[in-house]
């Protein structure tokens, strides 16, 4: 038995999101708490799992922010740190219509950049039935060589590894350098949630055949266990063993903007592993999982932000039985 169903180590962050506009019609924007790692264990606490965070804010207002709204989340915060120095790391999400999002990060450096190996709780990485990370812990060097030390800890351990490559390309040095430290995620994982984009990005020759590019990765990344693709408006992939599955996305209305809509697949696919493992999936099994992931993610996509908009998990099977 572990102490922690999923631990997560990456950025929480302000998520500046535009929400009207001013009498004088300057855009207002909404400084709602996110970030991925942090996005995935706030849904996994609404379906009542024990999770951790590791990361690091600044020693200000947004820090505090953070803090208090991942508390109340419900999320162990024993190891979320304050840097004495740089601040909280913010971004400005810009809308586009139909829902899709553009990224500008005030983060050279942010808070998040700055947690070090050596202030690691091994422990805690030793008692997570799984590990979660993505790549905004991976663009620089210090926090990169922490992610790397905390994923050994926790695979040497027995935990599952689960990744979620969550490109933004404003923060890599270069696209090659994202390549790599993604490609380094996709050979260390077990359990892979990965967007139509970033198939495309890292899988080029399968163009917008997600299925060919999910064939490809798996050849390339044997140790994949669970491989799942979001493809927004359209809806998911999932392959596991010799099975696939797709399940088209709800459209039911409503949706404002996507942000935290592929963390909320991810957490409830992550919950749908701690019940039911990996081994022996069959299509059904993956269905039902995809499912309630895809419900899921479409009702954040009817509020602003992420740690604060995710569903209940009775609204989620509400969609499921009524569609």
């Amino acid at each position: 038995m572990k102490r922690f169903d999923v631990v997560a180590l990456g950025e929480l962050l302000i998520d500046f999101t535009q929400n009207g506009l001013s009498e004088q019609g300057n855009p207002l924007f909404e400084a709602n708490p996110g970030g991925a790692p942090c996005n995935v264990l706030a849904m996994l606490q609404k379906v009542g799992r024990k999770t951790a965070f590791i990361g690091k804010v600044g020693k200000d207002g947004f820090g505090d922010q953070l803090r208090a709204v991942a508390g109340e989340a419900g999320i162990d915060l024993t190891n979320l740190l304050n840097d004495p120095v740089v601040h909280t790391t913010l971004a400005i999400v810009h809308t586009k219509p139909g829902g899709d999002r553009d990224f500008s990060f005030y983060r050279g450096p942010g808070a998040d950049m700055m947690l070090r190996e050596d202030e690691l709780p091994l422990d805690m990485l030793k008692d997570c039935r799984i590990f979660h990370f993505g790549t905004l812990s991976m663009t620089h060097e210090g926090v990169r060589a922490a992610t790397k030390k905390a994923v050994k800890t926790a695979g040497e351990a027995g935990a599952l590894i689960s990744f979620d490559p969550n490109l933004r390309p404003p923060l890599w040095e270069s696209l090659d350098a994202a390549k790599e430290q993604m490609e380094w995620g996709l050979g260390v994982c077990d359990v892979l949630k990965i967007a139509d984009n970033e198939i495309e990005f890292l899988v080029p020759e399968a163009g917008k055949d997600y299925e060919a590019g999910a064939a490809i990765l798996q050849k390339r990344f044997p140790n994949i266990r669970l491989l799942n693709v979001t493809c927004g408006a359209d809806g998911s992939w999932s392959f596991c063993g010799g099975e696939k599955v797709f399940v088209p996305a709800f459209k039911l209305g409503g949706t404002i903007e996507t942000t935290g809509a592929g963390d909320t697949f991810c957490a409830s696919v992550l919950h749908d592993v701690l019940n039911n493992g990996l081994e022996g999936r069959d299509a059904a099994s993956l269905k039902h999982m995809l499912r309630f992931a895809n419900a899921a993610a479409y009702l954040v996509t009817t509020k602003k932000g992420a740690i604060r908009s995710m569903p209940e998990p009775e609204d989620v099977e509400k969609i499921l039985q009524a569609n």
